[in-house]
């Protein structure tokens, strides 16, 4: 059979992720330094994982509502009325779409992404991406044959309400904010924020906010070294009628394999979502949910300050020799590679790989490839070792 004929446009559209190449490069390195993967590297807290095993011990391991049990969905939406002020429908509501915003639990961020793309987006629509972007963001509306109109943030990686402005149409359905951002870990004021907002209730455009990060915020540290509310179009009043808002499990506690995440927002929105959630995620996993409960009560900010820490020393040392935006979240930098050098950052990671060290070149995701991505969640030694070979590297080495 000749099955390269069988392969439709819609994945032939599609490349491979360049994250994936640089993980081939580095499989022939027997130890290398890997600053390349959005992993915590810090255990899952004992609680969570207790949780979900009790859950597999009492035989909590079939199918559940598409939209998650009861008990997580009325977790998060106590979680979601104290951080952003929603007020959010219980898990034993009517039913029928209201004016209070809904909670769904997903396969993953990812997952509820891909949710609301084959909910929203028809052949021809169009949805604003940020450049640079989660590698996810421009092949959501591929899949859904839309179109990904990209804003330009550089050099400051802001996605604000007058770059986005100029970019919608009459085709535009939606506007995607991610901050804390991956790949630059920038972080929007809450006046940027706010301000997107606005531009979209007056379009009729849905902001999607991917707040995968939410709980990974350094600056404006709270009294005590606690970790500050993350700037969000959730806490602007009202939000809930214009606002998608997708967080998750993963980065903040550690079980990115678990893929665990959440979707707030419209009523009438959630329940397209979850149609589509029984036809093709069917439901989360059963007994991780309990373990998400369990998640929402457990304190990450010591895990958080030393994040920030780390994130200062990155800063510190690669300011010296290069550009570099200071990440106010996530656990991502995305350095420039000199000018001077005279090389892309695609040749630039090749020399990394000679010398041991992963890292990302910034073409993977954006139109340009003049930064690198490298990501802090790795053993402060390790982060230290990597710095080293990239800085010698950035000046010539």
């Amino acid at each position: 059979m000749n099955v390269d004929r069988l392969i439709c446009d819609r994945s032939r559209a599609l490349d491979c992720s360049g994250i994936r190449r640089v993980f081939e490069l580095g499989a022939r390195l027997s130890n290398p330094v890997n600053l390349s993967i959005g992993q915590p590297e810090f255990p899952v807290p004992e609680a969570i994982k207790r949780a979900a095993a009790d859950a597999i011990a009492r035989d909590a391991n079939g199918y559940t509502l598409s939209q998650g049990i009861p008990e997580l969905r009325d977790r998060i939406a106590r979680h979601l009325r104290k951080d952003v002020g929603w007020d959010c429908e219980p898990a034993q509501g009517s039913g029928a779409a209201g004016s209070r915003p809904r909670v769904m639990v997903t396969s993953g961020t990812s997952g509820a992404l891909l949710l609301v793309a084959l909910a929203i987006l028809a052949p021809g629509d169009e949805i604003v991406v940020p450049d640079p972007y989660f590698v996810l963001y421009p092949a959501l509306p591929t899949l859904c044959g839309a179109r990904a109109v990209l804003c330009d943030t550089y050099p400051d990686f802001r996605l604000t309400a007058a770059r986005v402005e100029p970019l919608l149409s009459p085709r535009t359905k939606a506007v995607l904010l991610n901050s804390p951002s991956n790949p630059c870990g920038v972080v929007a004021t809450q006046r940027e924020c706010d301000d997107l907002l606005d531009l979209c209730r007056r379009r009729g455009v849905l902001l999607i906010s991917d707040e995968i990060y939410d709980r990974f915020v350094y600056t404006d540290a709270a009294p005590g070294g606690a970790t500050p509310p993350c700037p969000s179009p959730a806490r602007v009043p009202g939000a809930s009628d214009d606002v998608l808002l997708i967080r998750g499990f993963g980065k903040t506690y550690g079980p990115t394999g678990w893929r665990l995440g959440y979707a707030a927002g419209p009523a009438r929105l959630i329940d397209e979502m979850t149609k589509l959630q029984q036809y093709t995620f069917v439901c989360p996993p059963t007994p991780l949910q309990w373990g998400g409960i369990a998640a929402l009560d457990v304190d990450m900010s010591a895990q958080v300050n030393a994040y920030r820490r780390r994130r200062d020393r990155v800063v510190e040392r690669l300011r010296a020799v290069t550009e570099i935006a200071e990440p106010g979240g996530a656990f991502y930098a995305f350095p420039r590679v000199p000018e001077r050098l005279g090389v892309s950052a695609s040749a630039f990671i090749e020399r990394c790989v000679g010398r041991g060290l992963l890292v990302i070149p910034g073409g993977v995701f954006s139109t340009r490839d003049t930064h690198l991505r490298l990501s802090f969640a790795a053993l402060d030694e390790t982060v230290e070792r990597g710095l080293d070979i990239l800085i010698d590297l950035m000046l010539g080495g």
